[in-house]
């Protein structure tokens, strides 16, 4: 039998007396593709950084090619062959392709001068191996998300990679482009590259892994082999329990229902022509389409973050000008980012002060906040919507990212938003806390609150959406009550290009 080229055994990891990894375990084999799944918080990401010399274990054994491994840094690692592909990737935009590739390596002439030639022409073999089509002398910042990760991988196979770890790989790709890693990844199995694949998608583990791990707080809960097992039991085995995501086949909103939202022809060139759409109380209405749709251009232009060139917004059947957050809030409208770290909670402030951000008026008086108030309402909402942190004066840069999720959906409530924009809900959120998110926003439209969800999953969008409306480059081409809705219907529209002379 074949023996493996990595093996990691109980291994143990303790940061200041917190038990981050208490006995996780991980093999691997020459060419294949293994996932490693589990919620947020289960540990895969501190055993990664353990396989790459970010952290140091505390006990446990690491065979690397039959050998005992101890790396000291992640350079170490990288000499080894053992190489990380992070979500966010690590690249100097200012630089050409070929310098970000061999940046620390470069080829000299005389021992001074940089050789771009020959660094060039190094990079145009190893793009010739992978099947890309990418100019070494192109400026990185140039490139799109999903050229600079085949650089990126480029770059590892450079370093004679024996061990790739991609870490979400797919979170910022279009679907041309997730097709284009696949294809890289099916290369470099050939070639006997051992993989090592992180995701929430479950779809894409199904597709292109050959087995997965499954960890659970910290411990490890079993491997399986992919084709063996189906969705539901690798889920089961991550959170514990079965969680069903089966799509929505009725509206659940009453026909009478007030319009608590209109907009008409809502125009930002070149991201939205004329956009027109109506939200009703109570309603999850879902907006669908590709990467470039227009989607959260439209969105932002109805909360005022960025400036509409024409269009008309009617709140509940009042005529309203939009023209700041300012304006959306005082209309009761919230917004809760598809980037929540830049956007949608001050990750160096507590749980607490993130929760009143947007209604600090009502905490404060003469200039004091009251602090008491502001520690009693906090906690009242994180035991509401079960957001888990040891206390609200935690750090929300300490949470996972769901909690941090639930602290911007705390924020909203607190301001007694009644309309609420959610931008891809649960990107970078696993399937456990998915599907508190989703529970959390059927009670929300359960209690009146309207919804206005974007997401590029659709089997989101049809698991969680009342009506769904689909765009474009920019345009609206399609509605869909849920009850006719499936994804070839969704796919159609959202291709549905303007007909040109």
């Amino acid at each position: 039998m074949q023996t493996p080229i990595l093996k990691m055994e109980h291994i143990t990891k303790e940061f200041t007396g917190v038990k981050a990894l208490k006995d996780a375990n991980l093999d691997l084999y020459e060419g294949e593709v293994h996932a490693l799944v589990g919620e947020n918080g289960a540990g895969k990401s501190t055993l990664m950084k353990i396989l790459t010399g970010i952290h140091q274990r505390s006990g446990g054994k690491i065979e690397f090619m039959g050998k005992e491994l101890h790396l000291k840094n992640p350079k170490e690692a990288q000499d080894m062959g053992i190489i990380i592909v992070h979500q966010e990737l690590n690249m100097m935009n200012h630089l050409s392709v070929a310098e970000n590739i061999f940046i620390g390596r470069e080829e000299k002439k005389a021992g001074f001068w940089l050789d771009d030639a020959a660094i060039k022409k190094q990079s145009q073999s190893l793009f010739q191996k992978l099947g890309i089509s990418i100019n070494p002398s192109e400026t990185i910042g140039n490139l799109t998300v999903g050229k600079q990760q085949m650089v990126e991988i480029a770059k590892a196979i450079s370093h004679n990679a024996k061990i790739i770890v991609f870490d979400e790989p797919t979170a910022a790709l279009t679907e041309s482009e997730i097709n284009e890693l696949f294809r890289m990844i099916s290369e470099l199995k050939k070639k006997g590259v051992a993989m090592i694949y992180i995701s929430h998608r479950m779809d894409e583990i199904q597709r292109i892994t050959d087995r997965v791990t499954v960890m659970r707080d910290g411990e490890y809960i079993g491997t399986v082999n992919t084709k063996d097992t189906t969705k539901d039991e690798i889920i089961n085995m991550m959170v514990g329990r079965v969680i069903y995501e089966d799509p929505k086949t009725e509206s659940t909103v009453k026909e009478d229902a007030e319009v608590v939202l209109k907009a008409e022809g809502i125009t930002m060139y070149p991201t939205v022509k004329n956009a027109s759409f109506s939200l009703r109380k109570g309603e999850i209405l879902g907006f669908a389409g590709l990467m470039g749709a227009g989607r959260t251009e439209l969105a932002r232009a109805i909360f005022g973050a960025d400036k509409k060139d024409k269009g008309t917004i009617y709140i509940h059947g009042k005529r309203v000008e939009i023209s700041s957050p300012m304006d959306a809030v005082a209309n009761g409208i919230g917004y809760l980012s598809e980037d929540r770290k830049r956007f949608g909670v001050a990750v160096d402030l507590s749980v607490a002060e993130n929760s009143v951000l947007s209604s600090l008026k009502k905490f404060s008086h003469l200039g004091f906040v009251n602090s008491h108030a502001v520690h009693r309402i906090s906690k009242e909402y994180c035991e509401k919507l079960k957001t888990k942190t040891p206390s609200v004066h935690q750090l929300v840069r300490n949470l996972s990212g769901g909690n941090q999720q639930k602290v911007v959906i705390a924020k909203w409530l607190i301001q007694n938003s009644d309309i609420l924009i959610f931008d891809e809900p649960t990107r970078g959120i696993d399937v456990g806390a998915k599907s508190e998110i989703y529970t959390l926003m059927n009670e929300l439209a359960q209690m009146g609150k309207s919804i206005i969800m974007i997401s590029s999953e659709l089997t989101e969008v049809l698991r969680m959406s009342d009506r769904i409306i689909v765009m474009c480059e920019g345009r609206i081409t399609g509605e869909l009550d849920i009850k006719d809705a499936n994804q070839q219907e969704i796919m159609k529209l959202a291709t549905k290009r303007e007909a040109t002379g």
